[in-house]
């Protein structure tokens, strides 16, 4: 059997980043491959551009933000348990389901006889090429390997422009690859105007799994409530609106608000990814910032509401728009649903022959690239 080495980012905190993890390791399984994934730790680094940027962050706060982001890290230092309980879980997560190497790479230390091991590095998806995130890690472009090797898997920028410091190296980088595809519209754009390619658009690997598959990979945690509750999963601030709405349609609903991700609900801080799934299975309704809630929101078919995250500079929301385009669901963004005030009347009918599309989609793109012929 034909190994892949799978390159992602590796965060033992994120849910999105372990269940697209378990997904591609899944998907790349299922056309008849070994996977394991590469433990990557990108070196640290700050360039001037990154320095720059922080410095007019500074200066352009307010006091008032100023201390809020002060009272923010205050708050995660006091809550550094929660975050190491939810770091184990996760741990247990990935030892339970995702095959991971037994050694690290980073920028500058790479095994002799890694390429000898893989027959393909595959690279993708999550925010692999979000230059914010991973500062132009040579990893996330799989420089170590030879050029037939390497296969881009539906990574994402994460933003809608490259900052000018990093342009020339992706451009280089991103022209090496043969086979390349992006996660969203914006990445295709950004690809064709640094080197007139076209990238091919593809879904994230969590939309590849069908409902019944993410149900086997899920776990009912103790923590959920018996009566029928709202949930809420918020990467980003919450404004008084959003704090109101939840609150509305709660005690409208009689529903019980159960908070994911939110360390005013330390207990359950530590909720695990298959927990997360079950979770929004059970909910009555989802209100999330999150790209991959609303991924399982489409797949489980779960009315959800979703809003612009805040507190997030430069903005990633075109993930979202992305998303919501493909599966013609723009009308739930709460700058619309705020109009129609229909929170939980939502049309799924036309959403299944979109997914089969798109998985045929993908897999067509991976076969190819893997040089799979159909028999």
């Amino acid at each position: 059997m034909k190994k892949i080495g799978l390159v992602t980012i590796v965060d033992y905190t994120n849910y999105g980043n372990r269940l697209q993890n378990y997904a591609a390791q899944q998907v790349l399984e299922s056309i008849g491959f070994d996977v394991t994934t590469i433990i990557n730790k990108p070196d640290e680094r700050k360039d001037e551009q990154t320095k720059r940027n922080l410095f007019e962050k500074i200066k352009g706060s307010s006091l008032t933000e100023l201390n809020k982001k002060m009272i923010h890290r205050i708050n995660r230092k006091r809550n550094q348990k929660a975050l190491e309980k939810k770091s184990e879980s996760f741990k247990v997560f990935t030892k339970k389901n995702i095959k991971e190497s037994d050694f690290t790479i980073t920028d500058n230390s790479v095994p002799e006889d890694l390429n000898k091991n893989f027959d393909y590095f595959v690279v993708g998806s999550d925010q692999v090429w979000n230059p914010i995130f991973r500062k132009g890690s040579t990893i996330d472009f799989l420089t170590f390997a030879p050029k037939n090797k390497r296969i881009a898997y539906a990574p994402s920028f994460g933003i809608s422009e490259i900052p000018e410091s990093y342009r020339e190296k992706y451009r280089k980088w991103i022209l090496e690859f043969e086979h390349l595809s992006v996660r969203e519209d914006a990445g295709a754009k950004i690809i064709e105007d640094m080197t007139n390619r076209k990238a091919l658009v593809i879904v994230d690997p969590t939309l590849m799994l069908k409902k019944e598959e993410w149900l086997a990979a899920s776990k009912v945690s103790k923590l959920k409530p018996e009566k029928p509750f709202l949930l809420t999963y918020f990467l980003g601030e919450l404004s008084k609106e959003i704090k109101d709405l939840i609150n509305s349609i709660s005690i409208d609903n009689d529903l019980e608000i159960v908070k994911l991700g939110s360390y005013e609900e330390i207990k359950r801080y530590a909720t695990d990814p298959g927990e997360f799934i079950d979770y929004i299975n059970s909910s009555s309704i989802f209100l999330t910032d999150s790209f991959h809630g609303v991924v399982f929101s489409v797949l489980l078919e779960k009315p959800f509401v979703v809003f612009n995250r805040i507190g997030e500079e430069p903005s990633m929301n075109s993930r979202i728009d992305t998303l919501l385009s493909k599966f013609k669901l723009d009308n739930r963004k709460w700058e619309n649903v705020k109009q129609t005030r229909k929170y939980f009347n939502v049309d799924f009918t036309h959403t299944e022959p979109i997914l089969i599309d798109e998985r045929n989609k993908a897999y067509k793109y991976l076969k190819n690239a893997l040089e799979i012929t159909e028999v």
